[in-house]
């Protein structure tokens, strides 16, 4: 019964925190989550062994394809795009002044590519999915004495954790606008950070009840 109630309490502190994953139906929400995991790892790993310029468009190019396929469900994202955007000028921008046009392209493909996927995983996977699939994956290592539970649950919260950052800016910005007018820019950083480390302690409390013995 103990054991029961830490469960609902710890389901009960990661609901609590916002989500990316979208409830609109989406032709990829019916792709198993072990599948999805499989080919962002894929990908990534691929990008990560060439330094094709072409390759690497064409990559960017069915990655934007994915994400924009899944229609209205993408409206959501529009912090993390605005953030995605400014985080590849200031990568192209450093190596364009560092005279490296091509490293600039080669770093800003991989990035977009890998973000928009990992966006794609994040709207259409439910986090119990995700936490269920590292499980299974990570199950081998308990024959050498690590807890699989414990490390899939700090993967699982990493991207979590991501996703509620996004989540809480838009909020925050909405509630700005709503109140000014005007995107909340750098006014809402503070009020973020608070948001956050509510969120962390929530969290935390709710992980020591399911994992204490």
């Amino acid at each position: 019964m103990h054991r029961l109630r830490s469960r609902r309490r710890f389901t009960h502190g990661i609901n609590s925190m916002g989500s990316l994953y979208s409830e609109q139906h989406t032709w990829l929400h019916a792709v198993p989550a072990y599948v999805k995991l499989l080919c962002l790892a894929l990908l990534g790993t691929g990008l990560f062994f060439t330094d094709q310029l072409h390759m690497l468009l064409i990559a960017s190019a069915c990655c934007t394809g994915v994400f924009l396929s899944l229609g209205k469900a993408v409206a959501k994202t529009r912090p993390f795009l605005i953030g995605l955007a400014i985080a590849c000028a200031l990568i192209a921008a450093f190596h364009l002044y560092m005279q490296q046009p091509a490293l600039a392209a080669i770093t800003v493909m991989r990035l977009v590519s890998t973000s928009l996927m990992g966006t794609v995983l994040t709207l259409t996977t439910r986090y119990s999915d995700l936490l269920h699939v590292f499980e299974r994956v990570l199950s081998p290592l308990k024959r050498i004495g690590i807890s699989s539970e414990q490390l899939a649950l700090q993967l699982a919260l990493m991207l979590r954790f991501t996703e509620h950052f996004f989540v809480m800016w838009r909020r925050l910005d909405d509630a700005h606008k709503l109140r000014t007018g005007k995107s909340g820019g750098f006014k809402i950083l503070a009020p973020l950070t608070i948001q956050m480390l509510v969120a962390a302690r929530r969290v935390a409390d709710a992980l020591h009840l399911r994992l204490r013995r």
